[in-house]
């Protein structure tokens, strides 16, 4: 099994950054297929950006431009790095590897 935790969500302002972090353990061996999503409230999660098998990285076209993926393989971590936040990125932000998810890292942003 793989055990998932996400941190670093919290609130902030239009216009702000944030950075999320995931950190992976157990059956996994490479951070290639983790991937973030979150979910805004009475809204379905929905996939924001993640990283492929073969090591690519992909964003979702109302985070592109503005997230970025950041990776440090030693700690089996991926990164989520968010600026110019606007308040339609407010949620609940999740990381996932195959199935499974971590607990989910609340992001608020204020207009």
């Amino acid at each position: 099994q793989v055990q998932l935790v996400e941190s670093g969500g919290g609130l902030v302002q239009a216009g702000g950054s944030l950075r999320l972090s995931c950190a992976a353990s157990g059956s996994i061996f490479s951070i290639n297929g983790i991937g973030w999503y979150r979910q805004a409230p009475g809204k379905q999660r929905e996939w924001v950006a993640g990283i492929t098998s073969g090591g690519s990285t992909g964003y979702a076209a109302s985070v592109k431009g503005r997230f970025t993926i950041l990776t440090n393989n030693a700690k089996k971590s991926v990164y989520l790095q968010m600026n110019s936040l606007n308040p339609e990125d407010t949620g609940v932000y999740y990381c996932n590897y195959r199935n499974g998810w971590g607990q989910g890292t609340q992001v608020t942003v204020s207009s």
